[in-house]
């Protein structure tokens, strides 16, 4: 038994890594859906206003929280809304490759 004293430990510091990784993977796979569910809201907004006859891009930019001013971008095409995010991320590189798509269309108010 006294081969064992603090295999516990050693076991924890070896484990460690993996468990913070996968902690990492989780939180930006969440972040990376709550993006998809500001878009969808975003692009909805934005088809609102342009079938009222109102600016789509700003609709669009007044339905997200104040972190994703810079990691948006929307494009108004006919009566499609597409709003493109970025879900917040502590590297720029992985928010890239986990951009957010959304589209809404519209049809104008008769």
């Amino acid at each position: 038994m006294a081969d064992s004293r603090g295999q516990a430990a050693v076991e924890l510091v070896a484990a460690l890594p993996a468990l913070l990784l996968a902690a990492f993977v989780a939180l930006q796979l969440l972040a990376a859906g709550y993006a998809l569910t500001l878009a969808d809201g975003a692009a909805e907004a934005g088809a609102l206003a342009l079938a009222s006859g109102g600016s789509a891009a700003e609709a669009a930019r007044a339905a997200l929280p104040g972190w994703a001013e810079g990691s948006v971008s929307v494009q108004v095409r006919g009566g499609t809304v597409s709003v493109r995010l970025l879900p917040p991320s502590p590297l720029p590189a992985l928010a890239e490759r986990l951009a957010v798509t959304s589209s809404a269309s519209a049809r104008s108010a008769r």
